[in-house]
């Protein structure tokens, strides 16, 4: 069975886009720079200048972040373990389109977009598959990892090289909803039967400038869509709230923050709370540290009696099963992307959102504003 760029023939390739995370602590520096330098997720007043000075000044402190879940981010090996289950359930699931093959393609670290665009070149692909491991659509996030997928392309000269279709969002897919559903369940059942019911569920995502959020960007309403989905499909009869969580830089954030939240939940005196991280495919910093270490020392304090993080997805199989049923849709579909892909937000200025290169099937774009 195919995996990570390995074997020979044309098949499908699999490009998984993520935020990525530093490895070690001698990466978290260049992370750092590279994500204040991207205008799509941090726009910054002379970035040029701001974003190189911001990331200096915080390294130190993020490297002691990180040198307290053990000196990195597990988000690499565990997205190489996602991708090699997903791939052996296509292989079987959809001979006609096989070998399966992915490749993983961080924004901020390697492995990044050039290394998977030459690995699917030396394994002769020409079918490929952008699957965005945001499962909520943003320009910031999903935008920002495709568009630097096709500036990627352009630098080494492979603009023809592949025939391109987009899984550009999947926050209500039903095998999401349910694999989500039962994390959640799994997290409850850290919680005394008899205490169950009265859990306060806080559904937490990362957090995104409201800058983007005002021109139009899908975001909050389409993390608001899985929390509605998974409480259905969970029969879950929980309090529950959504907050974000991570802001990052000097500018304003989309609320409620999550720490805040849990202040104000402490000062209202409830004692149980199941915090989800609804727009999370694996632990990383924002589980492992900012949840699990800084969010529970804050709910001690506040008077939050038990406070529980339902797991990650990880190396479930069941979450494998899912990502090998949303590409096998998709590949079924023979569509290039959602519907909703093509439909620019409102005030979008950058001419290349919402681009694909070499679709498999028409697709059109919003023109810009103006």
């Amino acid at each position: 069975m195919a995996g990570e760029g390995n074997g020979a023939g044309e098949g499908t390739g699999i490009v998984l886009l993520n935020l990525g995370g530093p490895e070690t602590v001698d990466d978290v520096g260049p992370f750092l720079t590279e994500l204040f330098a991207d205008r799509e997720i941090i726009p910054l007043p002379a970035q040029r200048w701001l974003g190189p000075f911001i990331a200096k000044r915080r390294t130190r402190s993020v490297q002691e972040l990180y040198e307290g879940i053990g000196g990195g981010s597990p988000i690499l090996r565990w997205t190489r373990e996602q991708g090699q289950g997903m791939v052996e359930r296509l292989d079987r699931l959809s001979p006609e389109t096989a070998p399966h093959r992915f490749y993983v393609a961080f924004r901020y670290i390697r492995p990044d977009s050039e290394e998977a665009l030459r690995q699917m070149k030396a394994d002769g692909v020409r079918r490929a598959v952008a699957f965005t491991q945001y499962q909520h659509f943003s320009c910031a996030t999903t935008g920002s990892s495709l568009n630097e997928l096709w500036r990627a392309s352009s630098r080494l000269g492979l603009v023809r090289q592949f025939n391109w279709s987009v899984i550009d969002r999947w926050p209500t897919h039903p095998s999401f909803v349910r694999v989500m559903a039962k994390k959640v369940a799994e997290g409850l059942a850290r919680f005394p039967e008899s205490e169950r019911d009265e859990v306060l569920l806080l559904f937490s995502a990362h957090s995104l400038p409201l800058s983007v959020i005002d021109r139009g960007d899908p975001y909050p309403l389409e993390v608001g869509a899985s929390v509605h989905e998974v409480l259905k499909a969970g029969g879950f009869w929980n309090p529950h709230l959504l907050s974000y969580q991570s802001e990052v830089g000097p500018v304003r954030w989309l609320g409620p923050s999550t720490e805040q939240v849990i202040k104000d939940l402490g000062a209202k005196g409830q004692k149980n709370v199941l915090v989800v991280g609804i727009a999370f495919t694996s632990d990383h910093i924002e589980t492992l540290s900012e949840i699990d270490i800084e969010y529970a020392h804050l709910a001690s304090e506040v008077g939050i009696g038990r406070f529980e993080r339902a797991p990650a997805f990880n190396d479930d199989p069941a979450f494998q099963d899912a990502l090998a049923d949303i590409v096998l849709e998709h590949l079924r579909s023979g569509e290039a992307c959602t519907r909703q892909y093509g439909l620019r937000c409102p005030g979008c200025e950058n001419p290349q959102c919402r681009n694909i290169l070499n679709p498999v099937a028409p697709f059109e774009r919003m023109p810009l504003k103006g």
